[in-house]
């Protein structure tokens, strides 16, 4: 389990804005150092490369980078727009973090700034005739880096956004989640089953939102300050408020400034976020379904997809077996496959009950889970097929259907 400090940085770095700062900074710094490298240029070489043409090169630069880097943000913008309308507005988060947009616009946005910048030495006689060459031989690497840049953005450019392109996004963002969550089930703490002691003392939250991260080691040096031992009830995904503890403490009671120590090492947003939340990737995939099943769209085969993407991600679970225990004072529940199955499947389910295709593939899908993992799913896939069967028979149902949706449950 990474840090809370060490997590924070990741989620900046992810950001668009800090890329585009990033590079255009370096575009900065590579037009104030020209002069610095003047002295390294041979004599005459000026008159050979022809110093005096970067003035015009820079002006062309300058006015084509403002237009391109405006124009690819408003595809990004639009792109946003049409996966939250076609998908689902939780799935815009991933389409702001990939990393080739990002790039793409930081580049055009450094080409910018780049040119600017050169320009203001060049009229302010910042470089000499060496510098010029500097100058000239930087603005053609901008050049080529900026036309390998567009022609890159060009090719990515037919699929981002898509329907296809955010499930791709959704289903790896679900499977990375689930497969860090496997690997250390209960945060490397020991395993609970919910059962909190009698004489555990509460620590409520003091806001209202989402648990994002648990800094495991934080609450670990606080239990071994205090000779204590923690009972974590609150995991990433889990929406707390104030009326909710988000963890119980066994040992001595803990004072105002410790229950605070304790708060700050468990982060709170107003969103779910994908890293530490298997469970959210479920319910973004079944969000999906659910759009491409309302009436206005009607659209199955997106559904029939989902389920498939669903059944790829949860098959990778396996039994959890014995964990090397890192922090032996915190007690951790493990993610419950019902609560994954209610996730994935339930708005399916409700959403698609008319539809005999999407039901077919949904018993498939609990079929298939409960015999490839039957000591993971068998009783929560077995319990969600009654719930099926309760579903469908007040359904409105041609006997074809009926025949068809039978035909699969047995």
């Amino acid at each position: 389990m990474i840090g809370k400090w060490f997590w924070t940085l990741r989620s900046v770095l992810r950001r668009l804005w800090v890329r585009v700062a990033a590079f255009a900074a370096l575009a900065v710094v590579v037009a104030v150092m020209a002069p610095a490298l003047s002295r390294f240029v041979p004599e005459g070489w000026a008159d050979i490369l022809g110093g005096d043409a970067v003035d015009q090169v820079l002006n062309i630069l300058t006015n084509s980078m403002l237009a391109v880097t405006t124009f690819s943000l408003s595809i990004a913008v639009n792109s946003y727009i049409a996966a939250s309308s076609t998908a689902t507005p939780r799935a815009i988060a991933l389409l702001q973090e990939d990393h080739t947009t990002q790039t793409t616009l930081a580049t055009f946005l450094g080409a910018f700034v780049y040119s600017i910048v050169a320009l203001i030495g060049l009229n302010a006689s910042y470089y000499d005739e060496g510098g010029r060459v500097v100058l000239f031989g930087a603005t053609i690497l901008v050049i080529s880096v900026v036309v390998f840049t567009l022609l890159r953005w060009i090719a990515y450019l037919p699929n981002f956004g898509r329907m296809e392109n955010t499930l791709d996004r959704v289903e790896e963002a679900a499977r990375n989640a689930l497969q860090t969550r496997l690997d250390t089930p209960h945060l490397q703490g020991h395993p609970s089953d919910g059962k909190i002691p009698d004489d555990a003392v509460p620590v409520k939250a003091d806001q209202t939102g989402y648990v994002q991260h648990v800094d495991m080691q934080e609450l670990q040096d606080c239990a071994d300050a205090s000779g204590a031992h923690i009972w974590l009830s609150a995991l990433p995904g889990d929406f707390v408020h104030p009326a909710k503890p988000l963890l119980f403490v066994q040992g001595d009671t803990p004072d105002d400034d410790e229950c605070e120590v304790l708060r700050a090492a468990i982060t709170l947003g107003r969103a779910r976020d994908f890293d530490q939340d298997p469970v959210f990737g479920m319910l973004v995939l079944a969000e999906i379904a659910s759009r491409a099943l309302s009436p206005g769209i009607n659209d199955p085969g997106t559904a029939v997809a989902v389920i498939g993407r669903q059944v790829s991600v949860l098959s990778e679970w396996r039994a959890i077996e014995k964990q090397d225990i890192e922090f032996d004072r915190l007690h951790v529940p493990s993610v419950n496959p019902a609560e994954m199955l209610d996730a994935a499947f339930r708005p399916i389910l409700r959403d698609g009950a008319k539809v005999s295709e999407v039901q077919v593939s949904l018993i498939g899908a609990l079929n298939g889970l409960a015999t490839h993992s039957p000591e993971v799913f068998a009783d929560a896939a077995y319990s969600f097929l009654s719930d099926i069967d309760a579903e469908l028979a007040n359904a409105s149902l041609s006997d074809w259907d009926r025949a068809r949706i039978a035909e699969a449950r047995d």
